[in-house]
């Protein structure tokens, strides 16, 4: 289908990050190319034929709930007759041939074409990979030969009120796309395929433009074309990044900037002026923003676009810190495009370590197919990663490292660079490489000039903003700062480079698929599968609040290519247990190959309070399936160490002793004790007015950290975090060591784990009814249960202490209450995320209790 610049965008073609309006991102609010008389061509006949092998995962789950598997395969599917291959046995195939991944026909060959607009007919908007604009769900019931070259008809107008109604995150899309499950035989021919790849394509280079940019909350003030586009061949591709896009707490909180817009515009006229060049997807999260941009003649080659995020900042979901990617494939090459912000200031170099590995592990790409495990930055051909990482240069002053700049000396100076100190220790970008650094550290500068910091702080120079690469076929053409540019403290920085990505030959691909349709005839469709596993018994010892613990086992599969799933016991929804995860829990073996099956286990806020009351016990069975096979079965076993996190504040205030040298009886009875029944005088001991843990957490911090900059922003270390749990659970509080930031992320972490919440469920509506009225307020928090009202008060004095200390500490009433209002006050639906309007009133109800005396 022929695709025209006044009809339609790539962002049409490709499911947004956000849910823009077509009005929202360009002023006609049609299009998103750039350029006038864009013209792609689309062939209809597109199959997309990625085969990802089903891969174990080393995922820390600190601050995140195991992923979940994608959903199971359909029980009432027939088991496949291999018919849609079927039509590969007469002599000349025509048109059925499956494409390889990201393959299109050469401009005007494609067999069928519709024009959208112009009075010509309806588009088709179901390109068969599954990969392009939200299909009529009501196509699913489709067959798979069917569907795959069924032509989805809809006017320009049904699309635009679909790409504005649509409230599905780009994770969720994959599932809803109506794509049908392949088959045994399908996979088989995949995996064939992805192994012969090299037999039918060859490598041709590309040029990619990526840069990053840490622009310190300002707008645009001029011209980007010195880093964008003076001096370098127009490139094939641009990858351009921002840090800080914004600074401000509306950005921080509500993650809303008019300022994403404003980049986006700057950036989008600064492009090489000898190109047109189509926007093909934009990633935000609060300030840190990836766009990806391609000339218009290789539109048609980009395929399997997706884009995610990750929060790395406190309790690892605050978005000023993280990381955000854009995955897609072009040709038949896989490229992961990943912008990065790291924890900053010079000593904390490991909490970068971590920050980068939680974006690995994070950082996932759920596929179109549902049958297929999600994809992780490192499945990708091609990663190029850049941000403002903010590795410094440690052990020299500030005049010497100025001096050494003065004198160019650069290598002298490299050689204390944290960055390369920390990756020649493999603590981070293992298998990565960055090109020689040829320019003077790009932070920190006066904004406006090339003056290093005047401030009352003189921060030392460093080369905070830097750009790595890792996969093969990759040739760095320049890397560079570009000092003309004055906006920011930060200078920009820009690398081009010649990648080699593998086009497909397709009268070799034709020919390969061919041979290997012809080996599969021979197969005999009735041989069972059958496998051997190395173990078949589990056990979990001594498992620990948000402590991952793994075991794992390998599948040894016979002669026959087998697909395998994890299914469901009778009457379960799942087929294991919230607090265990497998991965990957399906997949595909060829015969005599094996895969290694990772068991993790990770108790979270979810599962604890069931886990400390004995409800729930470490015991599932597993059944693993094999398609037209046996079910094996798996037995795991373990025990839980109960932990002040996720026991109720109630239960907490009858503990007079930790809670670890309690009998497991004991803390089970407290735990099921009803909330009503805390101050019915039955119990023998008598209560503390608050729980002990709480009382801890929040002494250090007012003895240690009343005027701690950051405090409640910065991330603390994930060591520390579980060193304070041991200590609050075995009483040990004199051995507590850790750094405020890790105190004050555990104070966090247990109230969210608060099975009730301090501000009860019963009163949440009317909490938000009255935010704007302090009496009414006050009177609301007077009815909530003792121990309950006497954590409130509590915790408000403290940080109206804080508050007391704001000059130092720099906090102010609106970030405290929009950092405790979502962990106070929760919506007893359960909703993970509380709506901006909810949010807002939630804040406003925290805020007058820090502003007014108790």
């Amino acid at each position: 289908m022929a695709i025209t610049g006044d009809d339609v965008s790539l962002d049409q073609i490709v499911p947004v990050s956000r849910d823009f309006s077509l009005e929202e991102v360009s002023p006609d609010g049609e299009l998103y190319f750039l350029g006038s008389d864009v013209t792609v061509q689309l062939d209809t006949a597109e199959l997309s034929l990625v085969f990802q092998l089903p891969f174990g995962s080393h995922t820390r789950m600190f601050l995140q709930e195991v992923a979940r598997a994608c959903p199971g395969f359909d029980s009432g599917t027939r088991d496949p007759e291999f018919h849609w291959l079927s039509r590969h046995r007469c002599p000349k195939p025509e048109l059925d041939w499956p494409m390889p991944r990201g393959w299109n026909s050469a401009p005007g060959t494609s067999p069928e074409r519709a024009t959208i607009g112009g009075g010509g007919s309806n588009f088709d908007i179901s390109r068969p990979d599954g990969k392009g604009l939200l299909v009529d769900q009501s196509s699913g019931g489709q067959s798979k030969a069917e569907h795959l070259f069924t032509r989805q008809n809809k006017s320009k107008s049904e699309i635009t009120d679909m790409v504005r109604s649509s409230t599905v995150t780009v994770s969720d899309k994959a599932h809803i796309l109506s794509m049908q499950k392949f088959g045994l035989r399908d996979t088989i021919v995949k995996s064939h395929l992805l192994q012969k790849e090299e037999d039918y394509t060859y490598i041709q280079n590309f040029r990619f433009f990526v840069g990053t940019y840490n622009v310190n909350g300002q707008s645009p003030k001029e011209c980007l074309r010195p880093w964008l586009s003076h001096g370098i061949q127009a490139p094939d591709v641009y990858c351009v990044g921002f840090q800080e896009l914004d600074l401000s707490k509306e950005a921080f909180f509500f993650h809303d900037t008019p300022k994403e817009e404003e980049w986006f515009k700057a950036v989008s006229e600064s492009l090489h002026p000898d190109a047109k060049y189509a926007k093909v997807k934009l990633i935000r999260l609060v300030g840190i923003m990836l766009l990806l941009y391609v000339k218009q003649e290789h539109a048609a080659y980009i395929s399997e676009v997706a884009a995610e995020t990750v929060g790395t900042g406190i309790m690892g979901r605050m978005g000023n810190k993280g990381g955000v990617a854009i995955r897609f494939h072009l040709h038949n090459t896989s490229i992961c495009v990943v912008n990065s912000h790291l924890a900053a200031h010079i000593e904390e170099y490991e909490r970068r370590n971590q920050d980068y590995k939680d974006i690995c592990s994070r950082m996932q790409f759920y596929q179109i197919d549902p049958s297929l495990p999600p994809l992780t930055i490192s499945k990708h051909d091609v990663i190029l990663w850049l941000g403002d990482l903010n590795y410094r240069i440690e052990e020299l002053d500030v005049e010497k490292v100025k001096k050494l700049i003065e004198e160019k000396a650069y290598q002298t100076l490299y050689e204390y660079d944290q960055l390369k100190i920390q990756v020649a220790a493999k603590t981070v970008f293992e298998g990565f490489t960055e090109g020689e650094l040829t320019f003077q550290p790009t932070y920190k500068y006066d904004t406006g000039s090339d003056d290093w910091d005047t401030s009352e702080k003189c921060r030392a120079p460093a080369w905070c903003d830097r750009v790595l690469w890792k996969g093969k076929n990759i040739t760095q053409l320049s890397y560079q700062s570009h000092m003309a540019l004055k906006t920011s403290d930060h200078k920009p920085v820009s690398s081009v480079f010649a990648i080699g990505v593998r086009v497909v030959n397709e009268e070799l691909y034709r020919k390969t698929l061919e041979e290997i349709v012809h080996s599969l005839d021979k197969m005999e469709n009735a041989n069972i599968p059958s496998v051997s596993l190395s173990r078949r018994e589990f056990c979990f010892q001594n498992v620990k609040y948000m402590q991952l613990q793994v075991e794992s086992f390998t599948i040894h599969n016979g002669q026959v290519p087998c697909q395998f799933e994890f299914i469901s016991k009778p009457d379960e929804d799942s087929y294991c247990k919230q607090w265990l995860n497998a991965s990957p829990s399906k997949g595909f073996l060829l015969p005599d190959s094996d895969i290694e099956i990772e068991l993790e286990l990770f108790v979270n806020k979810t599962t604890a309070t069931k886990l400390n009351s004995g409800e729930d016990k470490i015991e599932d069975i597993l059944v693993l399936h094999l398609d037209r096979g046996k079910d094996y079965f798996l037995s795991v076993s373990g025990n839980y160490l109960p932990s002040c996190f996720g026991s109720p504040i109630h239960t907490l205030c009858y503990m007079r002793q930790p809670i670890l040298d309690l009998p497991l009886e004991r803390i089970s009875e407290l735990t099921l004790m009803p909330l009503q029944a805390e101050d019915d005088g039955s119990q023998l001991e008598r209560p503390m007015e608050i729980p002990k843990e709480l009382w801890m957490m929040v002494d250090y911090l007012y003895r240690n950290a009343i005027q701690q900059e950051d405090l409640f922003q910065q991330p603390g270390l994930r060591s520390e975090f579980e060193h304070i749990r041991d200590c609050l659970d075995t009483g040990m509080i004199d051995n507590l060591s850790a750094s405020n930031h890790s105190v004050a992320e555990a104070l966090l972490l247990f109230l969210e784990s608060l099975p009730e919440p301090v501000i009860c469920y019963s009163t949440y509506h009317n909490c938000l009814e009255c935010s704007g009225n302090y009496t009414v307020s006050k009177q609301i928090i007077s009815t909530l249960p003792t121990f309950h009202k006497n954590v409130f008060n509590y915790l408000m004095a403290f940080l109206q202490e804080l508050l007391k200390n704001s000059a130092k500490n720099h906090l102010d009433e609106n970030i405290l209450a929009s950092i405790f209002g979502s962990l106070l006050l929760r919506n007893p639906a359960g909703h993970q995320k509380l709506e901006m309007a909810e949010k807002r009133k939630a804040q406003e109800f925290i805020h007058q209790f820090l502003c007014n005396p108790l």
